[in-house]
């Protein structure tokens, strides 16, 4: 192997290893599920069992 196959190869090798994750904190995660959940109880108390089309942590809505 030549000196830049061998230098690119490395690159490529330190670039895959470096990757960066990104999470988002957890309080977010249960503190969304916890909305989602209290707004899919006043959603169904609201139009019925089988008749709420979406909810989300700030709304819902009804067929």
């Amino acid at each position: 192997m030549t000196r830049s196959a061998t230098f690119a190869v490395s690159l490529a090798a330190a670039a895959l290893l470096s990757a960066c994750v990104f999470a988002p904190p957890a309080g977010v995660i249960s503190a969304d599920s916890d909305a989602i959940a209290k707004m899919s109880e006043r959603a169904v108390a609201t139009c019925g069992q089988g008749n709420v089309r979406e909810v989300n942590a700030k709304s819902f809505t009804c067929k």
